[in-house]
């Protein structure tokens, strides 16, 4: 009987847009933006907002870019002496379930080692985020030497 077979076709099919629609919820970024201290500098940072539509918590793991030598994940803490150090973070940065973490000037945020070029007002950095459970999404985020 051909009636059974095209209902489990038409079953399988709306389970797998289902599926498939569901899976583009994935983290978003919004107001990054990309600065050095100096033209010179030998270094940079980006800094954004993460949200994380989705109902399971991910974590931010690693980033790359072809603007430096090295991308790390770093936060500042106060030192023993009570200087603000800037430290990488091993164990990257969690974004809860149906949350958002901001990565901002003196907290967590994404550093850029031994820049390969200046980074000028308003040039753009293409940067690739790697998430656990989202996976690698790819931002191009402005300069933006004023902020």
């Amino acid at each position: 009987m051909i009636f059974p077979n095209i209902l489990s076709a038409g079953l399988f099919t709306l389970t797998f847009a289902a599926t498939a629609w569901a899976g583009e919820a994935t983290i978003h970024i919004e107001d990054a933006f990309a600065r050095t201290a100096s033209p010179s500098a030998k270094a940079g940072a980006a800094f954004m907002v993460l949200v994380n539509p989705t109902d399971q918590d991910d974590r931010l793991i690693s980033a790359r870019s072809e603007v430096s030598a090295r991308v790390e994940l770093h936060t500042h803490i106060h030192g023993t002496d009570g200087v603000m150090q800037m430290v990488e973070l091993d164990e990257g940065i969690a974004i809860p379930a149906g949350g958002s973490h901001a990565l901002k000037r003196g907290g967590d945020h994404v550093m850029f080692m031994g820049l390969t070029r200046a980074l000028e007002q308003d040039d753009t950095v293409v940067v690739t985020l790697t998430f656990e459970k989202a996976g690698s999404v790819r931002v191009e985020i402005p300069v933006d030497l004023t902020r």
